[in-house]
């Protein structure tokens, strides 16, 4: 059995607006959006802290908490006995401070007198947005075996990918000497770092900063006590940066931040593969969420190729192929269904009421019959009427009303809104 890190609190960053993934968080938290068909974004840290015997965890969060305060209440209930939690801090006025949370680190900061309720030694920060699955106990050891005063996760990127991220050098101890920003292309060959023999044959030779940090108690609480700081990745690892011991700590399995709409389609869609890079049936990195107790699914006359089907489902599509069919989705007669995230409803609906939505010429919640949809994301709640086609694809132009949004190519259907018969987007 793994060592139990008992003085280590988990502090996971709700994020800001999620702006660039809207239309999804319209209507809820960026750590609430749905992924793979029956959880939700802020499931994949929990169980990285699960996962790794860390049990105290708080989820800081300020735009459309509720969705994600019912998602935690309902899903992480742990024994009376035991001292584990998972607790949602939001933003919240206080006379010493009535702003909203100005970044990462004003986040924490805001939030210390809690933290400070409950005695640890490591403050491990992780962010709300990322898909990976991580032993955040290694991480713990050689954090204080290397009696760094901050440890940060990095990831091996290449040429092409290190100027979107905070790029680290590491002398040959891994302890990190410089930083920069977003580098150009043409400053990158002085930001190579020592890294494996893998990650040297494909290109790898540059370490970002995947936003996992370690701090230890004492330091957390100075760098909390200069107010001017509002962000971890842009001001405090910076100027940490040849003042502190601060440790890489080299991860080469599976990430993603889901950052925008196009990473959260090719996330989800990519959990279709033979062999997903995101491995959901890993008994040993378990993801765990709410267990709504749904009946099986339930198919008819439906051919069914590299799709991931969750519980609860009424099909009656001809074809589903490279999709994820979340909770409680019903999908009509002769209805194909490609390359699509369908979220599902939170709801059946009853006889009754179908029968009343059919005799008033209503469309019934779900995907209705004779559809063709590809390349799309379909929210939650939606009601889909007959005979529509929706084709997304980069031959479309980003275009945005109030029944959905194309970014990309990708047509994302808002949540609980009605598309009539015979409506066409291609």
């Amino acid at each position: 059995m793994k060592p139990k890190k008992k003085n280590v609190i988990a502090i996971i960053l709700g994020g800001g607006q999620g702006s660039r993934l809207y239309p999804l968080t319209e209507s809820r938290s960026k750590p609430a959006v749905p992924i793979g068909g029956k959880y939700r974004l802020v499931d994949i840290p929990i169980s990285n802290c699960m996962n790794s015997d860390i049990y105290r965890i708080f989820v800081l969060t300020q735009f459309n908490s509720a969705s994600l305060n019912a998602h935690i209440k309902n899903t992480y209930h742990f024994s009376i006995f035991s001292h584990a939690f998972v607790d949602i801090l939001a933003a919240e006025q206080t006379p010493d401070n009535p702003r909203w949370f100005q970044g990462t680190a004003d986040a924490v900061r805001q939030c210390m007198p809690h933290f400070l309720n409950h005695d640890f030694d490591y403050a491990l920060i992780l962010s709300g947005d990322q898909l990976y699955q991580m032993d955040l106990n290694q991480m713990i050891e050689e954090h204080i075996k290397n009696e760094a005063d901050i440890s940060i996760a990095t990831l091996p990127v290449n040429a092409k990918d290190a100027p979107e991220f905070g790029i680290l050098k590491t002398n040959s101890e891994s302890f990190i000497e410089s930083f920069i920003e977003k580098p150009a292309k043409e400053l990158l060959p002085e930001w190579e770092s020592d890294v494996s023999d893998q990650m040297k044959s494909e290109g790898k030779l540059y370490l970002a900063s995947m936003g996992i940090y370690i701090f230890n108690r004492e330091f957390l609480l100075d760098v909390m006590a200069e107010s001017s700081t509002k962000d971890f990745g842009k001001e405090i690892i910076p100027q940490a940066v040849g003042h502190k011991r601060i440790f890489s700590f080299q991860y080469e399995g599976y990430w993603t931040d889901i950052g925008n709409i196009d990473s959260f389609f090719e996330a989800n869609i990519g959990l279709t593969d033979d062999l997903p890079h995101f491995n959901l049936f890993d008994d040993d990195n378990k993801i765990y969420t709410r267990p709504r107790l749904l009946p099986p699914t339930k198919f008819k006359k439906t051919s069914i190729d590299r799709s991931i089907m969750a519980d609860g489902c009424i099909v009656n599509a001809k074809e589903i192929v490279r999709s994820v069919i979340g909770n409680r989705s019903r999908i009509g007669i002769d209805s194909i269904i490609h390359n699509t995230y369908v979220m599902g409803n939170d709801f059946y609906q009853s006889i009754d009421e179908m029968i009343s939505d059919t005799n008033s010429k209503k469309q019934l919640i779900g995907i209705g019959d004779r559809c063709f949809i590809n390349n799309a994301i379909v929210d939650k709640n939606c009601r889909i009427g007959n005979d529509v086609h929706i084709n997304g694809g980069k031959h479309l132009e980003d275009v945005s009303n109030e029944s959905y949004m194309i970014k990309e190519g990708i047509v994302v259907i808002k949540k609980g809104v009605t598309i009539p018969d015979g409506y066409t987007i291609k």
